[in-house]
């Protein structure tokens, strides 16, 4: 896992870097603001660590830039500043964590775990819809219902994905043309009820639970029951 550390002293920041090198991460370091954010904003990292008296750019400010262009970036702001006053700016900058220096690595690495771990399973989360005992998988396009694999074409998948996406919301036929087939939709045409009944025998024939409905006049809608 990647991480990077925004640090304007050389000395703390060659001893952090070892630190976590030491435990199997790779951490790349900035010594000022701009080329922090500069670095933030070319990939994610599996966490940022964060000084406030940077060059450039001060440490809440970079913070919530980067924060402004990836929400989900988990940060920790590693400071002097110690003051609640100075604690409440860095959360409200959108700061995960807050840790005042001096630091103990140990306290350091075990907060960064945290952190790190948090965001994966987010991550992983966000890559898998789920609706009852049906997933679907962003990853690797599988899709399951009970444990059992279901094979689906790829506009039977692209429509399953944008119901999964929807689930809940009554999905009109002029939507589902729109944004799984990229056409105006024609009235003269079912090819829309032909992919949901076909979906419809994969998904939900054979279980107790059905999870396609129409709604008459309206459009479907994926939800339990």
């Amino acid at each position: 896992m990647k991480l990077l550390l925004v640090e304007d002293e050389p000395k703390l920041a060659s001893f952090v870097k070892k630190g976590f090198e030491n435990e199997g991460y790779e951490l790349e370091v900035a010594y000022d603001g701009r080329l922090g954010l500069s670095l933030a904003q070319k990939q994610p990292y599996g966490l940022v660590i964060l000084d406030v008296n940077l060059p450039h750019i001060n440490g809440f400010e970079l913070c919530r830039l980067i924060k402004q262009q990836a929400p989900q970036q988990p940060i920790l702001m590693l400071t002097a500043l110690d003051s609640l006053d100075d604690k409440v700016m860095g959360f409200e900058a959108g700061a995960d964590d807050y840790l005042v220096k001096p630091f103990e690595f140990k306290e350091l690495l075990l907060r960064a775990r945290v952190l790190t771990r948090r965001h994966a399973e987010g991550a992983a989360v966000k890559h898998l819809l789920r609706i009852a005992d049906l997933e679907l998988n962003l990853d690797s396009k599988a899709v399951t219902r009970a444990g059992q694999r279901i094979d689906l074409t790829t506009k039977e998948y692209a429509l399953l994905e944008y119901l999964l996406l929807n689930r809940g919301k009554v999905i009109s036929r002029v939507d589902i043309a729109e944004k799984v087939w990229e056409l105006n939709f024609d009235t003269n045409t079912n090819v829309i009820d032909v992919y949901v009944s076909y979906l419809r025998k994969k998904l939900d024939k054979g279980y107790d639970t059905k999870l396609i409905h129409t709604v008459v006049g309206m459009g479907y809608v994926l939800r339990e029951g």
